[in-house]
């Protein structure tokens, strides 16, 4: 046997093994709990060194997003640190739609993952090292239906209350390492955008809303199936507690900025998403928000203004989505400027990178061009 053993009994691991025969193997997703959500993989594979494997993954033409699969390569790292692309094609006619991965293994052991995983020991270790930091106050907003703590670091001295979370939806791990960079770049003492936006503002980040899901190799989904960026206009303490603490926290502070952090499944771009269809809508709010799109668009070729989600007509906005929630709950009193940033499973159209595609480090660098453009704009 080339390949020895599959396994996804870990932090975020997610496959089914239906068979191993010699170096290939087929296998499926498992669906989020409760939920018919899946998409999301992470495996690690035992092989024979130097030998080629092939793993067929099924079933993807029922996953969440089939879309989302042609032009995609998985990741994959020996290291569990740096992680690249390995060869990746896409069926849609056979095995219900098979994903196909092929890769030769350096040593015996090889990771495999829908995007470079973030788990949850690395989130506590975020935690708990920015937590030490001097300016940096910690807080537990409250705790997941599996009762997890909903962490949250909060810094600055200024008035303009500005809120950074992500992870909402688990399996789009891009989010929490755009918060990795955004942390690293608030706490950095040298950084001047830093300087000026702690000065300028009362920042609040919470880099995972959805632990449970998280943890359990959840693509979308709470512990209960819940879809939590569907919950905000009405949250519960049954359905969603993570977004019930989250909110009551905003409405002590109010927002003037928010930006809700993103992976998208099909668009080979970073792009940001607003709230142009709110009852709410002022001129104001939206000429901020175009200005902060386009500055950020000028900074760096990562993220661009021409492919995105289509815009929602007048009046039309869905309100149980956080972000044209909080325009629209803070938009008299706070005037608030809400956004969705989306990062892509794939890569860049332009600029991009053949080897890594969009990648965690891409993911920081990011973070850290938003938060300048947020600078510039307090």
């Amino acid at each position: 046997m080339v390949i020895t053993d599959i396994n996804a009994a870990f932090d975020s691991g997610n496959i089914i093994v239906h068979s191993i025969n010699g170096a290939a193997a087929t296998l499926s997703i498992r669906k989020d709990r409760e939920s018919e959500f899946a998409q999301w993989f992470h495996f690690r594979v035992a092989a024979q060194p130097g030998v080629e494997i092939t793993l067929n993954i099924t079933g993807m033409e029922s996953s969440a997003y089939p879309g989302g699969w042609p032009g995609y390569r998985a990741c994959v790292s020996e290291d569990r640190d740096y992680w690249d692309r390995a060869d990746t094609e896409y069926n849609k006619d056979e095995g219900g739609g098979t994903l196909t991965i092929r890769y030769t293994p350096v040593s015996g052991l090889a990771w495999f993952a829908y995007f470079a995983p973030y788990s949850m020991e690395r989130h506590h270790d975020l935690i708990s090292d920015t937590a030490g930091l001097e300016g940096v106050e910690y807080r537990c907003l409250g705790h997941s239906l599996e009762g997890q703590p909903i962490d949250c670091l909060q810094m600055g001295s200024g008035e303009t209350q500005v809120w950074l979370y992500a992870r909402q939806h688990p399996g789009e791990t891009q989010a929490e390492w755009w918060m990795e960079g955004a942390l690293e770049m608030l706490t950095d003492p040298a950084d001047p955008h830093a300087r000026k936006l702690l000065e300028k503002c009362r920042i609040h980040v919470v880099p995972n809303c959805n632990p449970d899901g998280s943890r359990r190799g959840h693509l979308r989904t709470n512990f209960a199936g819940i879809n939590l960026n569907r919950e905000w206009a009405e949250p519960s303490a049954e359905r969603s507690p993570e977004v019930l603490c989250i909110r009551n926290a905003m409405d002590a502070t109010g927002v003037h900025w928010a930006m809700d952090v993103h992976g998208d499944e099909a668009i080979p771009a970073a792009f940001m998403a607003g709230f142009e269809g709110i009852p709410g809508w002022t001129d104001d709010q939206g000429g901020r928000y175009t200005r902060f799109i386009n500055r950020l668009a000028e900074r760096t070729p990562d993220f661009q203004t021409k492919l995105g989600y289509p815009i929602t007509g007048k009046g039309k906005a869905n309100l149980s989505m956080s972000t044209n929630q909080l325009a629209e709950r803070f938009g008299k009193s706070h005037a608030c400027v809400s956004m969705t940033l989306e990062m892509p499973y794939k890569d860049t159209i332009d600029n991009n990178d053949p080897e890594q595609g969009w990648s965690p480090e891409r993911c920081k660098l990011l973070a850290r061009e938003c938060l300048a453009t947020l600078a510039e704009m307090v």
